[in-house]
């Protein structure tokens, strides 16, 4: 199965970073360029991209002061916009094809910019603190660089690059997906989470586990958790270990990374050729890429190790909710991934406590480890656990931030046409909730061309897609298969009465 494929020239792709507070006077609009890729286009290239993207923002704030432009469809291209920050805007170009494979949904575009700012602040801390920190821009853009660059790499095979097309309609990037758990699995689970909890004495931990790429269970606030499950999905699960792929993406991708080069278009834009500090809470002068690949191992203990923090440094990260930075310890055993998020204030003599507290979690845990890890293989149903004959599905709870969806190997099994008909679906709804910017019950029916009825349901924050391919079934017969479903696996929650 494939994805939208483009070249990576600097025509069919671009994307860039850029503060309005900065370089609005005449000699200084370089100062607004945060980042841009490709980052060899000639800055008057690069400067004509972002003025346009302004001039649209301050036009459409004449008609929306709170909510500016997301998406301007142009004759060949389709410009879409995110406010990562105050002022501070995310835009992408992207030329249209004709290709029958380059229908996009703009809302999947936007969530990728959402997702690549969330996760750069997860492990940086806000864009706006580092330029408050460093007022040059040079400071922001030694990372966002690399970072961005790191990130644009999974999307690349060859010298393609892959945007998700209409065929990852049935998956909404974003989310988290839930293993379901049997009650004697779920009490041990929560008996495993009370003790690596308290591995640090009276300190409160934090914990995330994972088995295979599903999330088994979080104590943290949603949106940590959807940032600390991406990137365990895509850099420390046992399948992001082995095969070097995102599981949110259809496509397998190969070990062969695209030559992106993460260097600056100048020094003179970088701001300084000086050591920077790395801005993400380590005195090293090095800037961390923490979305590098084939950069983390299992240990000889079960812990993951990595250099992107130096050497015998541990990985930290920020959270959203308590603003505060943790440190980031993984441990592994077989498909089971417990991710242990400890305060840097409780770790006062650096990696010797670092050491205490890993020996802790083997010396309490190890054995709970075990349990609920055997417990979770009997009970796992493989890649197709969640495939319900006859349906092809995507459910979301936009509050809890979570979704599930057909496996992606029965999602492939649908009809080109039905596909279309899914994103073109989607596309309806996201128009519908971007006018009204108020939640209400929506139903909307489509018939695809070869005669599959596609089906969306909003109820209350949470969504349902729906693909029927059988080809007798009138209206009727297909409002009945979602209401059976709604009943059996959703507890009522999209029924009709």
């Amino acid at each position: 199965m494939v994805m939208a494929s483009m070249s990576s020239g600097s025509e069919s792709f671009r994307l860039c970073v850029f503060d309005l507070r900065r370089g609005q006077n005449e000699g200084q609009e370089l100062d607004k360029i945060l980042f841009f890729y490709p980052p060899d286009l000639t800055f008057s290239t690069q400067l004509s991209v972002i003025g346009l993207s302004e001039g649209l923002i301050t036009f459409t704030r004449l008609f929306s002061p709170e909510a500016a432009c997301e998406v301007i469809e142009a004759e060949r291209h389709s410009h879409v916009f995110y406010e990562a920050e105050s002022d501070i805007w995310m835009v992408m170009v992207v030329e249209k094809n004709k290709e029958i494979e380059a229908i996009w949904r703009v809302d999947a575009l936007r969530r990728m910019l959402k997702e690549v700012h969330s996760l750069f602040v997860m492990f940086h801390g806000s864009i706006r603190a580092l330029l408050e920190k460093e007022q040059t821009g040079g400071l922001i853009r030694s990372h966002l660089y690399p970072f961005i660059t790191d990130y644009l790499n999974d999307l690349f095979v060859g010298k393609k690059l892959q945007l998700p097309s209409f065929r990852e309609t049935l998956k909404e990037r974003g989310t988290v997906q839930m293993l379901t758990l049997a009650r004697d699995a779920a009490l041990e689970v929560q008996s495993l989470v009370g003790v690596l909890d308290s591995c640090v004495g009276i300190v409160r931990c934090h914990s995330v586990i994972l088995f295979h790429d599903l999330l088994v269970s979080t104590t943290l606030s949603p949106d940590d958790t959807v940032d600390l499950f991406t990137f365990s999905v895509m850099r420390l699960t046992t399948n992001a270990q082995s095969s070097g792929m995102s599981s949110w993406s259809y496509l397998r991708k190969g070990s062969t990374l695209s030559q992106i080069t993460s260097r600056s278009t100048s020094a003179q834009l970088l701001g300084s050729t000086d050591p920077l500090p790395s801005g993400n809470g380590n005195n090293a002068a090095r800037v961390i890429r923490p979305l590098q690949h084939e950069k983390w191992s299992k240990g000889k203990v079960g812990f993951l190790v990595t250099d992107i923090w130096g050497k015998d440094a541990t990985p930290t990260i920020w959270l959203q909710q308590t603003q505060e930075r943790v440190y980031l310890l993984t441990y592994q055993y077989k498909s089971l991934t417990l991710v242990l998020l400890v305060p840097t204030p409780a770790i006062v003599n650096g990696e010797l406590d670092i050491s205490f507290v890993k020996h802790q979690v083997i010396e309490n845990a190890s054995a709970k480890i075990l349990k609920v890890e055997e417990k979770l293989s009997k009970g796992w149903g493989g890649e197709n656990a969640y495939h319900v004959s006859g349906y092809r599905y995507l459910l979301v709870d936009n509050d809890m931030e979570i979704s599930r969806a057909s496996p992606p190997g029965k999602v492939a099994t649908l009809a080109k046409e039905s596909l279309l008909a899914l994103n073109q679906l989607r596309e309806e709804v996201d128009s519908e909730k971007s006018r009204t910017k108020v939640e209400r019950d929506m139903e909307i029916s489509i018939r695809a061309k070869n005669n599959a009825w596609v089906i969306a349901r909003i109820t209350r924050g949470k969504e349902l897609y729906m693909a029927l391919e059988k080809a007798s079934e009138t209206l009727l017969d297909a409002t009945d298969s979602v209401q059976r479903f709604s009943n059996r696996y959703c507890s009522g929650s999209f029924s009709m009465d």
